[in-house]
């Protein structure tokens, strides 16, 4: 491979909670690992890969000039979104349907402060994402969760009898959908947007599509946009973007939205507006520039190939290894959420148990209930594989198989 994906990145003390936050009671139940275990950071939600060369450069270059004033986005900018959407989704926008927002939870309180009142009813599918949780119900939101079921090939999927009479009875005016979805790794097929969105239709629900994730899809699997699906879709979707998953810039914080609905987009911007602190960084607006040059969409390519061998050795690895332990094998993202039901019952062992005896030996994985898994553990795969490979070895020797 031309990119560097098996060096082992050293984070530590260079601002990233993946490695300086774990050894507080806050993030992992029993203090630091055990001596002779170093941390192996399996939970938060970004890559331990540096970045494509591409951004560093774009900053570095800007930072040179020793004025940073006010500014008003490049067009640079506005053609490197379009040109990535157009190539890798097949779909043709204008810069005028483009709308920063400081971060897609920001772009989400936004669109619901917009089509909702505080007090309302969100319809959600469960297990859910802990962001959304939290920005919902910070900002006076009623979650109503419509639970994925898995499949007889165990596959997670929407139950639209249940969202359908969800939305009846709670009086739904706005719902989230997460596509790909986070934590499960679903990439909805085509028919299963359509289905969601002709009950959508139905009921008059608008609806924020976070598609964060999109980039992030495996070889066989395609994401559809869901603002692609039919006109009425189009008309009735916020759909939130961001470089920061595909490319490991989370802490440049530079996220937008797609609305094609004039009334629906500029109502947004002016509820975004309002508060005065959704402003575009300028070193941001270089990174996504920097990012979506040619160099990204080749470095892009073999990182989706670095995450199909991890995410196949991780589920090879459970398969073989650690009975009772269920999962749906991810078709996109880089997280794995497994189910420790089985495995828990049969050895007389709760999650907290399983939990703290990872950590103890420096397997930083992510406990699954807030994000609405009962008995379930979220990892993050992203990561070189000779990490992963000793993680999994450290699972089966000291967790799962002592």
């Amino acid at each position: 491979m031309k990119y560097d994906f098996t060096s082992i990145l050293d984070r530590k003390g260079m601002d990233a909670i993946a490695v300086d936050a774990p050894g507080n009671t806050v993030f992992s139940p029993n203090g630091p690992s055990r001596e002779g275990f170093d941390l192996i950071p399996m939970w938060v939600a970004d890559m331990n890969f540096p970045t494509v060369p591409t951004v560093p450069q774009a900053i570095i270059q800007r930072a040179q000039h020793p004025a940073y004033g006010y500014f008003n986005p490049r067009k640079e900018y506005f053609d490197a979104i379009l040109r990535w959407h157009k190539t890798h989704h097949g779909v043709t926008m204008t810069p005028e349907d483009i709308t920063y927002a400081n971060g897609v939870l920001g772009g989400v309180v936004s669109a619901l402060n917009v089509l909702c009142s505080r007090g309302d009813n969100v319809l959600v599918h469960a297990p859910t994402y802990i962001g959304f949780t939290h920005a919902l119900e910070d900002n006076g939101y009623h979650i109503v969760h419509s639970s994925l079921k898995l499949d007889e090939e165990g596959i997670w999927r929407m139950d639209y009898q249940d969202m359908e009479r969800k939305i009846q009875e709670n009086k739904i005016h706005a719902a989230i959908l997460c596509s790909p979805h986070n934590p499960c790794g679903r990439v909805w097929e085509r028919w299963e947007l359509e289905k969601a969105m002709e009950l959508y239709k139905k009921y008059d629900v608008y609806v924020i599509s976070d598609e964060i994730w999109s980039d992030l899809i495996l070889p066989g699997y395609k994401h559809i946009p869901t603002q692609t699906i039919s006109e009425d879709a189009r008309m009735r979707t916020v759909a939130m973007y961001a470089p920061s998953k595909t490319f490991n810039l989370a802490g440049l914080v530079g996220s937008y939205s797609v609305i094609y609905n004039t009334w629906l987009r500029n109502r947004v911007r002016k509820e975004a507006g309002l508060s005065h602190y959704n402003s575009q960084n300028m070193l941001s607006m270089y990174a996504l520039i920097g990012a979506y040059q040619d160099e990204g969409y080749a470095w892009l390519e073999e990182l989706r190939q670095v995450l199909k061998t991890n995410i196949e050795y991780a589920c090879d690895y459970i398969r073989a290894h650690f009975d009772g332990v269920r999962f749906c094998q991810p078709q996109g993202t880089y997280m794995l959420f497994i189910d420790c039901t089985g495995w828990c019952w049969k050895h007389g062992k709760t999650l907290d148990e399983v939990l703290s005896a990872a950590w103890s030996v420096g397997v930083a994985f992510q406990d699954g209930r807030p994000f609405h898994g009962p008995c379930h553990i979220r990892i993050n795969l992203a990561l070189p594989l000779s990490r992963v490979q000793e993680a999994f070895k450290r699972l089966d020797k000291y967790v799962f198989n002592p």
